[in-house]
Order: structure tokens, then sequence, then C-alpha cells
């Protein structure tokens, strides 16, 4: 308890709410019984200052001397850090005397928590005090508040983060969205400056996407909300676009650099060293994190030396400009993007835009080669994980290319390089997006030649086969002009790809035979793979009896180069063989080694492929449910890939047929509700369930036992109000339905779920969400 008669600090009361920050309130408290110095660390805006506060406030009385508060921003000398110290304390400082001794006396006896607030300038000298008054006060805590470490022994680090914010492209629902400590903050502040605002359903999505565009910053949240006196939610989101330029309307009363986000930003910026500040300035061209490789990358120039830039990089972590991220595969670093865009302002005006974007250009058409180099190899896995972390920096790498004259052709490259690692991943629309872009703006070279084969490839895969042969023939009719070897032999290829789609297996075999030679002869050891397997598939398909050796031959090909991604494709293809001739617990064998697979979802073609023989095989040996469930799965991946029905022509005739069967065996009502069941498994689950290591997630009990896929869509509406609380009467006022239809839909639920209550529908309905 505090002593009769003394004062229990300085603190300032509360002008606004405290909103949110429960965990970190709870880890600083914790904190300061154990650490003597605790240093609260983070960018600009994002309330370390109110935290420190707020903990100060709710701990004072267990200091009998008190909480005190020392604000350093308007200090500029650090050689008068003591006398600012002395003078928040209400002590009158005696010139006779230096300012440190009287200050380190007067608190040799005290039990007192001393906030420095706003540290980053004064580094060294707030460093040097803070070690002095420790050593000379055992009783003394500092909680201290800066953009970078102060440095010192003993001292415990706590970086605060931004608020949580919702994914503004699927919002939770209403009553969950203001449990967002983000949102709740943008609704206090609006209630502040709009008496009577509430969040409303129409206004979900784009506080969702404000909070989100403002990286959940309390300041700029807060800057926003003003706003609100002016503008509605929908023109504010709008205008984030320049965000610096819209929020400016902090308090008067408040420093400088808290009444703009351009100030708070700035303030970091002036703290920088200058080879700090051109290194924000040029990795402000990343749009997502990066690694070290990349950064060197982008920060090289003539008055940069490459070799420094890992320290720059440490600098700008420890000033709270940069977030650093360990991955097993090394560290990685990022931007908020209120950072990375004050930094890209500063390049624009500096013009140096297009040559920084060029050098990330550069960088990853590199990495792109490299991996498409290395793709029948040990690093094929590793290199789909990378160019994976790397999406959203290549997305901005061919946006440059693509919208930079004289740059068409290094995009066209770039995207071309890709294909092989799209197809593991997901994404063959955007692919061919970013291809299409490309060819419409490229002239007859080599590199166009590859990304008509490519988008040839992709557009059958998505079913398009009209469009694929108009790509096919543009392929030959280039190859023919180039006489290119390697072009020449992507179009024989690219014919023999076609011919089998076709079904044309006699032709599709005398194109990729000759595509082997030529690519044989080049040295290419990823194509000469796609040839095999393209020519066993052909000759399985048309019942050649090669077809076994050459399966043999292109699961050789991949373990003599441990290419872990490539050989899924090869136990489908030795599965399929097995399956067509009759042999459906082998095709079972290997289909199911072919989906024990390190990281599924870097293997979807593979795994959706794999699951949909795999069907086939179960339906022959009689497991009709889990053969309905796995077509569902199979389904669910290739809608997530953007791929068709697997091939055409006799592959899509066992997939009807096998379907007919399917539901002549369960029923058109099972049938469906199976089905439905196996779209809903993620693709680590549906591996899972290929392989026989468990049942799906979303089962209520045996294979046909009704589960959420059971309830119709109205149904399911129905059950996800149940679980909000409502009573029938407002579920009918919610659907605009009477409350004696929405009485018949629960009666309906509880019969197909097997269900007595109301409170089992709702704590079922709570565990399905979960689980998805």
């Amino acid at each position: 308890m505090a002593r009769s008669g003394v004062r229990e600090g300085n603190l300032p009361a509360e002008l606004k709410s405290f909103v949110g920050r429960r965990s970190e309130v709870r880890e600083v408290r914790r904190l300061l019984t154990e650490a003597r110095l605790l240093t609260l660390t983070g960018a600009g805006g994002l309330g370390k200052t109110r935290l420190a506060l707020r903990v100060a406030s709710d701990v004072r009385r267990t200091f009998s001397d008190g909480a005190w508060l020392v604000d350093l921003a308007p200090l500029e000398e650090g050689a008068l850090l003591a006398q600012t110290v002395l003078a928040a304390l209400g002590r009158d400082h005696d010139s006779a005397r230096p300012p440190v001794e009287a200050l380190t006396e007067y608190l040799a006896d005290k039990q007192l928590l001393l906030v420095l607030d706003n540290c980053e300038h004064l580094l060294h000298s707030c460093a040097a005090l803070t070690c002095s008054l420790l050593a000379a006060s055992p009783g003394l805590r500092v909680l201290a508040t800066s953009r970078q470490a102060l440095g010192v022994d003993g001292e415990q680090l706590l970086p605060v983060p931004p608020l949580p914010v919702p994914d503004p492209t699927s919002p939770p629902r209403l009553h969950a969205l203001v449990h967002h400590e983000a949102v709740r903050l943008f609704v206090d502040r609006a209630s502040a400056v709009v008496p009577g605002f509430t969040l409303r359903e129409e206004h979900r999505e784009v506080v969702a996407g404000i909070c989100h565009r403002l990286d959940g910053i309390p300041l700029a949240i807060e800057l926003a909300a003003v706003w609100l006196r002016f503008l509605s939610p929908e023109e504010i989101l709008e205008r984030l676009d320049d965000r610096f330029g819209l929020l400016t309307r902090g308090s008067r009363a408040a420093p400088p650099r808290q009444q703009t986000l351009r100030g708070a930003i700035g303030w970091s910026f002036n703290l920088c060293t200058p080879p700090e500040q051109r290194a924000w300035i040029r990795l402000s061209v990343f749009s997502g994190a990066f690694d070290l490789e990349a950064a060197e990358a982008v920060s090289s120039g003539p008055e940069c030396d490459p070799g420094r830039t890992l320290d720059q990089l440490a600098g700008l972590v420890d000033k709270s400009v940069l977030i650093h991220e360990e991955h097993p595969d090394g560290p990685r670093y990022r931007m908020l993007d209120t950072i990375r865009e004050y930094g890209r302002g500063h390049l624009r005006d500096l013009g140096a835009e297009e040559p920084v974007r060029r050098r990330l250009r550069d960088h990853y058409q590199q990495l792109a080669a490299r991996a498409e180099a290395e793709w029948l190899s040990p690093r094929q896995t590793e290199w789909f994980a990378r160019l994976r972390r790397e999406e959203v920096n290549i997305r901005t790498a061919l946006e440059f290319c693509l919208s930079t004259p004289g740059e068409e052709e290094a995009g066209l490259q770039l995207v071309a390089s890709l294909w092989r690692h799209r197809l593991g991943v997901g994404g063959l629309e955007e692919q061919r997006h970013w291809l299409g872009r490309a060819l419409a703006r490229s002239g007859p070279t080599p590199a166009r030649a590859k990304a008509l084969w490519v988008d040839g490839w992709l557009a059958y895969l998505r079913g398009e086969t009209a469009f694929g042969r108009s790509r096919l023939a543009e392929c030959q009719a280039l190859a023919e002009e180039l006489g290119d070897p390697e072009v020449t032999a992507q179009s024989v290829q690219f014919a023999g790809l076609v011919a089998l789609f076709e079904d044309d297996h006699l032709q599709a075999i005398e194109h990729v035979e000759q595509a082997l030679d030529l690519h044989r002869a080049g040295g290419d050891r990823g194509a000469e793979w796609t040839d095999l397997f393209l020519l066993a598939l052909s000759c399985c398909l048309s019942g050649d009896p090669r077809s076994s050796v050459l399966g043999e031959e292109c699961l050789a090909l991949c373990d003599a180069h441990d290419a872990r991604w490539s050989r899924p494709f090869a136990l489908w293809l030795l599965g399929l063989h097995r399956w067509l001739s009759g042999d459906a617990d082998g095709a079972i064998a290997l289909l199911r080694e072919g989906l024990r697979i390190e990281r599924p979802t870097h293997h979807m073609l593979a795994v959706a492929q794999s699951l949909e023989v795999l069907a086939w095989a179960e339906a022959a040996v009689g497991r009709h449910a889990e053969a309905a469930r796995l077509y569902g799965a199979a389904e669910n991946i290739r809608h997530l890939l953007g791929a068709a029905l697997p091939w055409a022509g006799i592959l899509l005739r066992h997939h009807t047929e096998c379907e007919e069967i399917l539901r002549r065996a369960l029923g058109d009502e099972r049938y469906a509700a199976a089905v439905e069941e196996g779209r809903g498994l993620t693709v680590d689950q549906a591996v899972a369930c290929g392989v026989g290591r468990g049942e799906s997630p979303f089962a209520t009990g045996p294979d046909d036992a009704p589960a959420l896929s059971a309830l119709t869509r109205r149904e399911r509406e129905v059950v996800a109000l149940l679980a909000e609380g409502l009573s029938d009467k407002q579920i009918a006022a919610k659907l605009v339905l009477s409350p004696r239809t929405v009485e018949g839909h629960v009666r309906r639920i509880l019969a197909k779920l097997h269900f007595t209550s109301r409170t089992q529908i709702a704590t079922w309905a709570v565990q399905q969400e979960s689980a998805r």
C-alpha cells in the first residue's frame, strides 16, 4: 500500500476509453514482477504509451512511492535527461550538484515505477541513466516505451503488435466481428464523434476492410474514425489508397507526431541512419515477406554495399520498421502496409521506383529460372515451398513487367517458368490470367512459343479444348518459323497431349515418341520425364503392353533424381494401369502409396487424380460410401486447383460409369450426402481418408449416417441461427418465414441428425464450424 502523505505519481487521467490489449496488459504486469527494466517496442502508432500508462495505473498502488511518467518526446538533448526526470518527479534541481547525482540520491530508497516514454531518439542517454538508477535503487522498476531497444543488460523486451483484424474477404458474423479488437476500437472512437453510431450488418465488410487496410494500427484506426463526421464508412475505405493524405485529423492537443499518420511514421524514419533510410525506401517495393537474398538484390546500388544489407535489416528490425519472422528455411522480414506505403512515397519522390522494381523483377525471374532448371531433382519439393512463400512478390514482379513498356518479354519468361510449380499448389486460372496478358504484348520469340505451349497445357487441364487447339496451331506455326530445336520439341509434345485428350492414342504415341527423342538429344531431363509420363498414359489407355514398363521407367526416373513431387504421378499411372487390368486391390495399394506424401497442398493435381481413380477402385471392391466421399474430395480439390474432370475421353467415361454404379448402390440421397461430405474435407483430411488413416471429421456415425451434408441449404441456415441462440420467432424474422415453417425445419433437422433437443443441434453446429 502507498504510504500516507506520499503522492502516488503523476500519471495522467485517461481521456479516452482503453480498448482491447487484455493479453498484453497481463503480460506486461507479469514481466514487471520478473524484470526491473521492461521496454515496450513497436512501430509508431501501435499504442505503446497507452499500454504502458494503463499498466502503470493498474499497478501503481503496489509501489509505495507510486508510478511516475516522464514524457521524453519533447526533449532534444540527452544532456538534459536527468533534469527532465527530476522535474517529472516534482523535484527542484539544485544547480550546485550534478543532476544525475541528485536523482540517484533521491531514488536510492524509493519503491517506485518510472515510465520513460518515447526513448527512441535518446537511446544512449536513456540506457546510461537507466543503468545508473537501477544499480543505485533496488526498489526501482523502469517501464520504457521505444521504437528501439535500449540495449542494456537485464532489459526485458516486449514487442507490441498491431490489434488483431478480421479477414475482409470473409468477415465473421456481426456478433463475432465486434470481438475483434481493431473493430471494437473503430466503433468506440466512431461513437465518440458520431453519437449513436453502431456497427450494422451493411457496414460489416467495409469496417473489416478499413481495419485490415490500416494494419490494425490503433492511431490509424482512430484517425480514420474521426472522418465519420464527414464521410460514410464506404467513402473512408475508398480513400485509404492515400492513407497519409486522409489520416490528418488527430487531436490538436496531441504531439505533432500523433496528429497524423505521416507524422507517426516520419518520426521513425528520422531516427534511421541514411543507409537504413535507403534500405527502408528500397525494401518497400516488396509486397510480402522477403529473405536476405531478395533484400540484397533489391538494395544493391552504387552507394550500397551488399555486404552491409544484413546490418541494415538488423537496424530496421531494432527500430520496429521491419518485422523479423523465423521460418524453417531461415529468417524472413516484412513491413506493415502503412510503413511500406511511406517508403514507396519516398521512392516515387526520388524518381527511383522503376530501377528498384526492375531489380526485384530480376531477382524473381532468376529464382523461377533456377527452380525450373532443378525441377527433376531432390530440391523439387523445396522449390515448391519456396515459390509458394514468394507468391505475393512474384505477382508484384509480373505486374511491373506487364505494366512497363519494354518489360513484356521478361514477364513472359517469368510466368512461363512457373507452370510446373503452379500445378502443385493451385491457381491455374491465375497463371492463365498472367499468360494471357503477357502473350497479348509479345512478339514471335522462343519465349512466346514456350508460353503458348504452357497456356495450351493449362487450357486442356481446364477443359477448354477448343482454345487449347488454337494455342497448338499457333505454337506449331511459330516453331516452324523459328526453327529452334527446343521450340520444335515443345510443339511436338503439345501435339501428343492434344491427341491424348481426344482419344487418338496411336497419334499421341507417335508424337510423344518423337518429342522424347528430341528432349533426350537436348539433355532436358525434366521434359524427358513428362514425355515418358504421356507416352505411358497413352499406352495404358490404348492397351499397349508397353504401358507397365514405361510407367516403371517413369517411376525409376523419379527415384533416380529423388524427385518426390513427380513420384505420385508415376504411382497414379501404375495404379490406373492395375485398375484397367482388373486388379483393384493392386491399384488401391499403389494409389495409397502415392498419397503418402509430404505437404499434400503442394501436390493438389496428383492428389485429385489419385483420389479419383482410388474411388473407382474402392467402388470395384464394394466400399461404395467411401468411394463416393473420395469422389467429392477429388472434385473439391479440382475446384481449388481450377482443373476440369480427369483428362477426357476414356477416363471421363470411367468417371461417369463409376458414378452410376455408386448411385445404384447407395441411392441418390445417400450418394449425394457422401459426395457432399467429401467436398467438405480439406486437402490433408482427404489424403488421410484416402490412405485409410481416418474418417471424415464431419461424419456422425457409420458411412450411411446423416451429417451436415444431409441438410438442405435452408436447414443449414436454421442450424446456424439456432447456434446463435435465436428462438423460432426470431429465426422466422431473420429468414422471412413463418414461425410454423421454422418449427417444421427444426423437426426435420432433429430427425436427420438423430437428436432430441435444440441444444444438441446448437452444440453440434459449433463443433462443425470449429472443425471446418
